[in-house]
């Protein structure tokens, strides 16, 4: 991501949750820059602790430096791990993961009781945004049963990973852009032996994103659509593709 690359509308810092929005159907988009993981994390939690009824969803754009990240029930470590890279436990669910400069993270917080959606309803929702978003720049997306993320031909190009607490969603998804693949060739990333990954360096235009206007329509075509029936959520409940 580039550090001169700046968003051509002015949105609020993460943690000014000072006046309640005119409409709390907006979602506000933040671009952050390079991040450390556990920084964003402890700021995520306590955001979505802090937030109000009539807070504005959000979504954070950014990267992190080099990581290596476990769901909390995983205790998978790296075979090998030559450069020192650090392992954090993450509060997502899961299994262990890499991020790193070159792969676009986009964090979800979002009211789901208030858009009485449920977490498998916003999941379908990343991916089909992901893919269309992919088709833009001429690469064939697909989802695969069972197996949530997005893939290109074998490989796969995004991952979701949410958290859910009284009914708000935080962390999200990772899109490999431009990045080095090689640390996840030292980990069975998501849980899954053999799975390949994908980067596209032709596709780093999606780091110098500008502006919501330029999501994919069905993304805001969707967004503030209520479900008809939504499922139930639990106060605590987590999903994890990694």
């Amino acid at each position: 991501m580039s550090e001169t690359s700046q968003p051509s509308i002015v949105l609020r810092r993460p943690q000014d949750l000072s006046a309640a929005p005119s409409s709390a159907d907006f979602v506000e988009f933040l671009s952050l820059g390079l991040c450390g993981y556990q920084e964003m994390m402890d700021r995520m939690r306590d955001w979505t602790d802090r937030r109000s009824d009539h807070t504005r969803d959000q979504v954070w754009l950014l990267e992190h430096p080099p990581v290596f990240t476990q769901g909390v029930s995983c205790c998978d470590v790296p075979m090998t791990n030559p450069l020192d890279i650090p392992v954090i436990k993450s509060d997502r669910g899961g299994q262990i993961t890499y991020h790193g400069p070159g792969q676009l993270i986009a964090y979800f917080l979002i009211d789901l009781k208030r858009r009485k959606m449920g977490v498998r309803q916003l999941v379908r929702l990343l991916e089909e945004a992901t893919i269309e978003l992919l088709s833009d720049v001429g690469l064939q997306a697909t989802t695969r049963p069972g197996a949530p993320g997005v893939y290109v031909g074998d490989a796969k190009i995004a991952a979701l990973g949410l958290r859910v607490r009284a009914g708000r969603s935080y962390h999200g998804l990772s899109l490999n852009v431009a990045m080095d693949l090689e640390p996840f060739g030292w980990i069975n990333p998501c849980g899954f032996q053999g799975v390949h990954r994908h980067s596209r360096p032709e596709t780093d235009r999606f780091l110098s994103y500008q502006a919501p206007a330029e999501y994919p329509p069905r993304f805001r075509e969707h967004r503030a659509a209520p479900q008809r029936s939504p499922p139930r959520l639990s106060l605590d409940s987590r999903f994890e593709d990694a």
